[in-house]
């Protein structure tokens, strides 16, 4: 794994400097090479509004009003896996629908500019107001309420040029299964060496069925929760649901929550646990999504199957301390920052578990200005 601390090779030429500068890390410089795909994922989905408070000491009780000691707004939905992505320093594009106000026009500059995300497949959909979720964090979970209307028929994921039927290339994609529908852009990537990750929601229909699952038989990796697994799977453990999955799709990782994370690779024979990071958490939102990110960076950079899970749960435990879900991640300068306090405690189990941090962090925080985090509210007026 070599460190570079500049982005080298062809770059897309969207790519800021503040998202250069940001990025200080590129997992992938060993493996670049002329011919390579443009990006290295492609993801697409909805982006909502984000509204976090954080600081309330229980849920809200029908019939009064709580205050809550924090509040923080940031892009949301789809969004969170593509920040998460290139913050840790890969070239990500994304297809979504923008909504045509002042929230859709935030989220737009937040992710291009600030965080130097492609969107040359998005657009932004006239007369269409941004899908927007509130979220309320209290004790070390989360209750969310959203609301949002679909893009008027023929505006829905565009995407330009058709990008919903055929994606740009990439050495990976991002997929959010649906139960009983398939996405024809999923196929298609796949056919073209697309390396496709997905994860899964909670099935409405109550189903639990893995043929269900059409689009699973072009996955390499699948990444549910242990409820999700097991429901998947029937199987009474987590672990045996992570083993049972595997006759489905190459590799499996599940999520145990405040138990880290058990993943099989069916293809090698290895099979990984890892535990959770304890940390105080400030807002769980994005997590999973962040956990995701890190599994795909480790997986793009050839890294063993404990050391990919091992980088997703540090990501994942990192952003939990923020606000927000994809203004939360983490960049290399705050898993630098970890790194070299595992080392300056030296505690062993951390040291041996994530020594393959040592030569590929930053030695030193050399960011110019800090990651962009949530803010209480937007459209400050500009005053002087």
């Amino acid at each position: 794994m070599t460190p570079s601390h500049t982005l080298t090779g062809e770059e897309p030429e969207h790519l800021t400097q503040a998202a250069r500068c940001q990025a200080q890390v590129d997992p992938l410089v060993a493996l670049r090479a002329p011919g390579d795909p443009p990006w290295d994922v492609y993801l697409t989905g909805t982006v909502f509004l984000d509204i976090i408070f954080t600081g309330l000491d229980s849920a809200p009780v029908r019939g009064t009003e709580s205050w809550a000691r924090g509040m923080g707004s940031s892009p949301g939905g789809v969004a969170n896996m593509a920040a998460a992505l290139a913050r840790l320093g890969l070239r990500t594009s994304l297809a979504a629908a923008f909504g045509d106000d002042h929230y859709g026009e935030y989220c737009w500059d937040a992710l291009e500019q600030g965080e130097g995300i492609d969107l040359s497949a998005s657009r932004t959909v006239p007369g269409w107001h941004s899908p927007v979720t509130v979220s309320m964090a209290y004790e070390g979970e989360r209750t969310m309420v959203s609301h949002g209307h679909e893009p008027p028929p023929g505006e829905a994921v565009i995407l330009q040029e058709g990008a919903q039927e055929c994606p740009p290339r990439a050495r990976a994609a991002i997929a959010s299964l649906t139960p009983g529908a398939r996405e024809t852009w999923i196929a298609r990537a796949a056919r073209e060496g697309t390396r496709i990750f997905a994860d899964v929601g909670w099935d409405d229909t109550g189903a639990w069925s893995l043929s269900g699952l059409a689009d699973l038989e072009h996955c390499e990796a699948f990444l549910p929760n242990a409820e999700e697994a097991m429901r998947y799977t029937g199987a009474d453990c987590p672990r045996a649901a992570a083993h049972a999955l595997t006759e489905h799709v190459p590799v499996a990782v599940v999520t145990l929550g405040a138990e880290g994370a058990y993943a099989v690779d069916r293809r090698t024979g290895e099979t990984a646990e890892v535990p959770a990071i304890a940390v105080e958490a400030l807002d769980p939102t994005g997590a999973g999504d962040v956990f995701v990110a890190g599994f795909v960076t480790g997986s793009l950079a050839g890294w063993p199957l404990a050391d990919r899970l091992a980088f997703a749960g540090l990501t994942a435990a990192l952003s939990v301390q923020e606000f927000g879900g994809s203004l939360s991640a983490p960049g290399w300068s705050e898993i630098g920052a970890w790194w070299r306090k595992v080392q300056s405690v030296q505690e062993p189990a951390a040291l041996r578990r994530y020594a393959f941090l040592e030569g590929l962090v930053p030695e030193e925080l050399d960011r110019p200005w800090p990651l962009r985090r949530a803010v209480p509210t937007i459209g400050f007026r500009r005053s002087g």
